[in-house]
C-alpha cells in the first residue's frame, strides 16, 4: 500500500499541530533510529508510542518467548501469543500499528562481544531490560560510543527513569548514581512482583524522553532520576553528580 503526502499528515495530525512539533519536528522524529534492549513490560509501551509517533527505524532486541505470566504487564502480546518469539510478535504487530516504520529484530541475548555492532547505527539506546547487568553493559558502551541513553527500571509499584547523552561532557552517567552493581532480585518481577499499570507508565515516560531528545527539548532528565511509586501517587526528581573518578569523568 502506498502512503501520499496527505495520508502522512493525516497520521501524524495530532502531533504535528502541537507548535513544538510541527512539519519540521516531525520530520526529525521520522528521520531518527532508536535501538530498544528489552521486549517486555517496559519495551511493549515504549515500541508500541514510537511507533504511533512515526519513529523512523525501531530496532528491538530480546531472545525471550511469550508466557503466560508476562500478560499482566506486555501490552502489546495475547494469549494467542504464548511460546512465540517476543521480537517476532511485535515486528508483526507494531508493522500493523504503523507500515511507514521500519522494525529490526535480533532474537539474542545484548553482549560485549555484540553490542559495538548492533548499536552503531542507531541514535538513541533504550534500556527496558530486566537486570542491572545489562544496565551497566548499555550505560558503558553508550558512553564510549558517545549515545544518547534512556534508562528504565520496574518493580512492584515503583519505577526509575534516566535520560543521558553522552554527547555532553557534562552529563553524569548510571555508574555516578549507582557506583555498584545492584542485585538483580530487585528487579525480579517473579519474587518482587509487578504491576502492569507501572510497567505501562515508565515505559511511556521512557517514550516521552526518547521524543522530547529527538525533538531537542532541553527539559530532560539531564543528571536527574525520576523515582515514581504508582501505589501512592508519590514522584521525586533527584539530582546527582557526575563523579570524576567513573567512566564518564572529566
Amino acid at each position: 500500500m502506498k502512503y501520499s503526502k496527505k495520508d502522512y499528515i493525516d497520521r501524524y495530525s495530532r502531533q504535528i499541530v502541537l507548535k513544538n512539533i510541527g512539519i519540521s519536528g516531525q520530520k526529525k522524529i521520522s528521520s531518527s533510529k532508536i535501538f530498544v534492549v528489552g521486549a517486555g513490560g517496559l519495551g511493549c509501551p515504549i515500541t508500541d508510542l514510537l511507533c504511533r509517533a512515526g519513529v523512523g527505524e525501531i530496532g528491538i532486541i530480546d531472545h525471550d518467548k511469550v508466557s503466560l505470566s508476562n500478560l499482566n504487564r506486555q501490552t502489546l502480546f495475547t494469549t494467542t501469543d504464548i511460546n512465540k518469539y517476543k521480537v517476532d510478535v511485535l515486528k508483526k504487530k507494531l508493522k500493523t500499528i504503523n507500515p511507514l516504520v521500519k522494525v529490526n529484530i535480533f532474537k539474542k541475548k545484548i553482549t560485549q562481544s555484540n553490542i559495538k555492532n548492533l548499536i552503531s547505527k542507531y541514535h538513541i539506546i533504550v534500556d527496558a531490560s530486566d537486570n542491572f547487568k545489562t544496565k551497566f553493559l548499555l550505560n558503558e558502551k553508550s558512553v564510549q560510543y558517545k549515545k544518547k541513553l534512556i534508562v528504565g527500571a520496574i518493580s512492584r509499584f515503583d519505577g526509575h527513569i534516566f535520560t543521558f547523552d553522552f554527547n555532553k561532557n557534562t552529563t553524569a552517567c548510571l555508574k555516578c548514581f549507582y557506583q555498584e552493581m545492584p542485585p538483580d532480585e530487585i528487579l525480579n518481577c517473579e519474587q518482587e512482583g509487578i504491576l502492569g499499570a507501572t510497567a505501562s507508565l515508565v515505559g511511556s515516560l521512557q517514550a516521552n524522553e526518547i521524543l522530547k531528545i529527538i525533538l531537542g527539548s532541553k527539559n530532560i532528565l539531564e543528571n536527574s532520576i525520576l523515582i515514581l511509586n504508582t501505589l501512592n501517587l508519590k514522584f521525586r526528581l533527584v539530582k546527582f553528580k557526575k563523579l570524576k573518578k567513573c567512566i564518564c569523568g572529566f
